[in-house]
């Protein structure tokens, strides 16, 4: 055999048993004691060298300062990951005057790059701007100067194994902040970072379907995700093998991570659980640079805890995620029910946007319309006629939106339904309480009900809800909402039932999509995970909604609805022995307040007043659900008792044993994840919450 021969045939069994042991050719790339050699900044952990108390840096390195790395340093690691260390200029830079001012790119930025990939193709930008300190926002006309903030210092454009392990070795031993990120989809700011050295998984792009998956608890179809793919790519593999998976909503959302990590909601989530349930495997890099799988089939040791952990127990703190294996099932039909009225005491047709940068139900949208960075039930292709970039547009109309024939590629939406607008307050209220109550029967269907309540001023009110209904005949569908239809009608808001297709399509094997685009915004979320028992006790329910009523009438928040019920028995027993939240279990609603946070436009101390009035709000929610949590990734940085809200009181104190035992260097940090009130950012302005600062020990 010549030798070009036999390379081939190594390569081929190298392959062959990658596939075998769970492996994707980027994971068989890993690092070696000859990678190292005498560079002892990729040296793999050594317990030994765990320092605490006095003797621990109470700081990490921060640039220009004595233990910062030096610049040979920096290049022997580029060296080592054979040119994979970026140091990216903020690209909104160009909006600046300065060496990189360039008004033609910054004109692009500002108007056209939220219609692409763009944003989320760049190594630094996270789609939340003020966690970052807003230091160089993209704008036309952009006054003052462009500086790094809380970006990171460098990024490792990661797409092997090796890469990630030579991360997190040298971040551990250069005692330097290190953060993780994807594609930027995060409300927290636990995807930058002020000094800190980034690993960006967002190449690891491999797949993989397993027609026979076997493991303990589990035998069936399955994927192998890589932890760079997106939620529209992974439909794209679905309508390739005709299958169903549980993915993000927002066609850009990772799959692997953060989303997985937290737990995980989407379109099936009634049906199938959370995106957590649905892990079989997890490859994973840990915080001692070691390379791990670990499954059902771990017991005992680090493995075991790590694999409960991993599923629920938050983003950016256990280690970094490669690939993960999920659960697969036949291609599934989804059906949307809408529903939706506005109320204006003047009679006249609400005109004001609902939302910054969210026109409101009558207008045709303009091209370059940005939104908020929201969580959308299902990713859209671009070049569809119905003119919204990145999303399936969820709301009912009143049937002004032009172009739109009631059916969206792959997801077939009943036409809209006849908007209602009144001019009785109390009657709104009445209807929404209605269409919430009647939600827990689409829940208990296997559905999802995705929603939004606009304020308006002056005492109006825009409601959009649309009830998503899986596995379902057209005709049971009409069955099943009829009755709501007829207590609106009853309580005088005359909606017609839409008009539903006589067949649904599986929408996971629609065609093929590019995943449109995002761009950088200032959303804020206040939330809570409201239980079943709310729903179900008359006197109760109606406590809930008066609480949530005052902060949109008073307050002045856009409220964001998304009902689901990932009870245990859906998320089956590998999914319900997990690190997830117990709220999950028993919640029939994700409630949020949605602001706009107006970063670098006001002082830290504007600042706290506008978190005391959301947590006086979100007190009155706490209220009427005693014990019950929310979801981190949706959920405030500013969130009281975050332990508990977050990952509830009977699993914190083992998530942060967990911790301490594989991390005890604390080389994966981010606000509040497990463990992380042992530091903080000592940012320069005491601006609460934000990234732009030095990560020092509380």
């Amino acid at each position: 055999m010549h030798a070009g021969a036999l390379i081939e045939a190594l390569v081929g069994f190298a392959l062959v048993g990658a596939a075998q042991a769970g492996l994707f050719p980027s994971e068989l790339i890993q690092l070696t004691e000859s990678d190292i050699g005498n560079f002892s900044a990729l040296a793999f952990s050594d317990p030994s060298r765990v320092l605490a108390g006095s003797s621990a840096p109470q700081c990490r390195a921060w640039p220009g300062s004595g233990d910062w790395p030096s610049d040979g340093e920096w290049r022997q690691l580029n060296t080592s990951l054979g040119g994979a260390l970026l140091r990216p200029v903020p690209v909104a830079s160009a909006c600046y005057k300065g060496e990189n001012y360039d008004a033609a790119r910054c004109r692009y930025l500002v108007q056209q790059a939220g219609r692409t990939h763009f944003w989320i193709e760049d190594p630094l930008v996270v789609l939340t701007q003020w966690p970052q300190g807003s230091t160089c926002v993209a704008a036309l006309n952009a006054q003052g100067n462009c500086t790094r903030g809380g970006f990171p210092e460098y990024v490792v454009n990661a797409t092997t194994v090796k890469h990630v392990q030579a991360a997190v070795n040298f971040a551990r031993n250069k005692n330097i902040r290190l953060v993780i990120k994807n594609t930027g989809h995060d409300f927290g700011g636990r995807s930058t970072g002020a000094g800190s050295l980034s690993i960006w998984v967002h190449k690891l792009k491999e797949f993989e379907f397993i027609a026979n998956y076997t493991t303990n608890g589990y035998s069936g179809m399955a994927v192998r995700v890589g932890a760079g793919i997106e939620s529209f790519e992974l439909f794209n593999y679905m309508a390739q093998h005709k299958i169903t998976v549980v993915s993000p909503g927002g066609s850009t959302v990772g799959v692997v991570g953060g989303w997985l990590a937290a737990g995980g909601h989407g379109s099936l989530t009634s049906k199938f659980g959370l995106g957590s349930d649905q892990v079989l495997s997890i490859n994973v890099v840990t915080a001692g640079g070691k390379f791990l799988t670990v499954g059902p089939e771990s017991s005992g040791g680090v493995e075991e805890e790590l694999w409960w952990a991993l599923r629920g127990g938050g983003p950016s703190t256990f280690g970094v995620m490669t690939s993960v294996v999920l659960r697969a099932f036949p291609p599934i039909s989804v059906l949307s029910v809408p529903v939706g009225f506005s109320v204006n005491p003047t009679g006249a047709t609400n005109q004001a946007a609902p939302f910054p940068g969210f026109p409101d139900f009558n207008f045709t949208m303009p091209a370059n319309s940005t939104f908020p960075n929201f969580t959308f039930p299902f990713p859209t292709n671009e070049s569809d006629a119905f003119p919204f970039p990145n999303i399936t547009f969820p709301f009912p109309t009143n049937g002004s939106f032009p172009g739109f024939n009631g059916t969206f590629p792959g997801i077939p939406f009943g036409g809209p339904s006849a908007g209602s607008s009144l001019t009785n307050v109390a009657t709104f209220w009445k209807g929404v309480r209605l269409v919430y109550r009647y939600c827990s029967k689409v829940l208990d269907a296997g559905g999802y009900c995705y929603s939004f309540i606009y304020p308006l001023g002056n005492s109006s009110f825009t409601f959009s809800n649309s009830a998503f209904l899986p596995d379902i005949s057209s005709a049971d569908a009409t069955a099943l909402m009829a009755p709501l239809f007829g207590s609106l009608g009853a309580a005088g808001i005359n909606i017609s039932a839409p008009r539903l297709p006589e067949r649904a399509a599986a929408p996971y094997a629609a065609g093929r999509r590019n995943g449109g685009g995002d761009s950088p915004v200032n959303t804020r979320y206040h939330s809570r995970l409201l239980p079943r028992r709310n729903w179900d006790d008359d006197a109760l329910y109606e406590a809930t909604w008066d609480a949530i009523q005052h902060g949109i009438e008073e307050g002045g928040y856009t409220f964001h609805g998304i009902a689901y019920a990932p009870t245990a028995k859906v998320a089956g027993p590998i999914g319900a022995d997990s690190a997830v939240n117990p709220a999950w279990r028993s919640a029939a609603l994700h409630a949020s307040y949605m602001e706009t946070q107006p970063a670098g436009a006001i002082t830290a101390l504007d600042q706290r007043e506008r978190d005391a009035k959301a947590k006086r709000y979100l007190d009155q929610w706490r209220a009427v659900t005693p014990g019950a949590g929310a979801y981190i990734n949706e959920g405030d940085p500013a969130e009281p008792d975050w332990q508990n809200s977050f990952y509830g009181e009977a699993n914190y104190g083992r998530l942060l044993g967990i911790k301490k035992k594989t991390d005890p260097w604390g080389v994966f940090w981010a606000q509040t994840t497990v463990g992380s009130e042992g530091w903080e950012v000592k940012t320069w302005d005491g601006y609460p919450f934000s990234q732009n600062g030095r990560l020092c020990r509380v």
